[in-house]
């Protein structure tokens, strides 16, 4: 077996990865969309490669540089099943509905058609089970730590296998279980977003965001974070209902009540709605606090925005009630969604905190807002004099120290190793640790 590279060898997004089983028959790991600086300079985001011979599909986890040329890749032909965990295959259809309707159409029959002929292909896999595919293939999932129902692929043909590792998670994730290692690998394509750093630990990250939090209730500011639909909004509501009952208990019940938080994220709200439906695949410590708290995603002081007059309606009232808000909504590197709208709003007020608690890739608003002292928002200057903020902690890829930790947690360590999914200062540092260290990064 070999692997070919359509995506993410070079850069961050656009992960598809085609899997040689031999010279005949292939499966697809991964067909993304291109994001940000790596956008620039395609004409479109169709199909360059011939799919004759591809068996199938394999979904590591639901983001979009990971699956948002499915509709790309159906409307080149393929028709053939589509592998992913069972939360995955739960969570797929949302967030190909909602990327149709932004980047594709909004012809609503065509949508629905997509919709069901993508169900029709997705086929469920059992965590931690092995699966016989055609021709004397075997695939196993498990569960990556990324977002919910995020997977490490192993794939065996004969006497190889091969590990995709995805998008690994950071230890100790709300909701998530911790990613282990397979016990071997021929081959390992490894992810190396942050190859190049360590995050903040859990503990920290919850005291820099409550510490903002708490200066947002001082100030009657409004902090803004920016976060994916998915993933990232519902491990915030998890643990700010922790945060806000810590605040709450410090100074007051009263207190607590003068600050909102707002979620503006239709696409958010239905995704927590089946988060909750999947609490079965939440981790153990999550699962402990479900026996005293049955809606650990939802606090009292929680407002949830619907249409897009609601929407703007929000920010003419927090700009003129100077009333403490905490808003979070997408779209987590701010390059579109209703965060830009709060954006334009609030970057030149001084009271306002803007917390990333993701990866801003190159080329994208967010990047700017972070390193720069303006941005441009659809086309027009904006100074910024917000405070910012990276809660590294927040990230739910793997650092530096992660990712060493899953390379050396193999049993019998992998022949061969493939830096991917990482600009290029990051995968040169992880590549120099990893040889260090006797592995050989091909």
């Amino acid at each position: 077996m070999h692997v070919v590279h359509h995506g993410a060898a070079e850069g961050v997004t656009g992960s598809c990865h085609q899997l040689m089983i031999d010279g005949r028959r292939s499966l697809l790991v991964d067909c993304g969309l291109f994001q940000g600086a790596e956008a620039k300079g395609r004409d479109d985001q169709e199909i360059d490669f011939p799919l004759d011979g591809i068996q199938g599909l394999i979904v590591t986890h639901i983001h979009l540089d990971h699956v948002g040329r499915i509709p790309y890749l159906t409307a080149a032909g393929f028709k053939g099943p589509i592998y992913c965990s069972p939360p995955t295959a739960k969570l797929l259809p949302l967030m190909m509905e909602d990327a149709m309707r932004v980047g594709v159409t909004r012809n609503r029959r065509l949508i629905e058609r997509f919709i069901h002929d993508l169900q029709r292909q997705i086929r469920p896999l059992a965590f931690y089970k092995w699966h016989q595919l055609d021709g004397g293939v075997r695939v196993r999932l498990s569960p990556a730590g990324h977002i919910l129902g995020s997977s490490i692929v192993e794939v065996e043909h004969g006497p190889e296998r091969f590990v995709f590792s995805g998008d690994l998670g950071s230890r100790h994730q709300p909701l998530l279980k911790d990613p282990v290692s397979p016990e071997r690998a021929d081959f390992l394509v490894l992810e190396s977003t942050y190859g190049d750093r360590n995050h903040e630990g859990r503990a920290d990250r919850v005291q820099r965001l409550e510490a903002i939090l708490c200066e947002t209730l001082e100030n009657k500011g409004v902090t803004i974070i920016p976060a994916f639909s998915v993933g990232r909004t519902q491990e915030l509501l998890y643990e700010m209902n922790e945060i806000f009952d810590s605040i709450g208990r410090r100074l007051g019940c009263s207190m607590l009540r003068a600050i909102d938080v707002i979620i503006d994220s239709p696409l958010a709200q239905r995704f927590t709605d089946l988060y909750n439906e999947l609490q079965p695949y939440w981790d153990e410590e999550a699962q402990h606090v479900l026996t005293y708290d049955d809606q650990p995603l939802v606090f009292e002081n929680l407002v949830q925005i619907g249409d897009h007059a609601e929407h703007m309606d929000t920010i003419d009232y927090l700009k003129e009630s100077k009333l403490p808000a905490v808003v979070i909504a997408a779209s987590g590197m701010c390059a579109g969604g209703r965060v830009v709208n709060y954006l334009k709003a609030f970057l030149g007020d001084p009271t306002t905190d803007i917390v990333f608690v993701g990866y801003q890739a190159r080329g994208t608003p967010g990047r700017y807002i972070l390193e720069s002292d303006w941005v441009r928002l659809d086309g027009q200057r904006y100074d910024i004099r917000a405070r910012r903020h990276m809660l590294s902690g927040y990230s739910a890829h793997a650092d530096q120290s992660d990712l060493l930790r899953f390379v050396q947690g193999f049993e019998q360590p992998p022949a061969g190793i493939r830096l991917v999914h990482g600009e290029e200062d990051a995968k040169q540092a992880l590549a120099e640790q990893l040889t260090q260290r006797g592995y050989q990064v091909v």
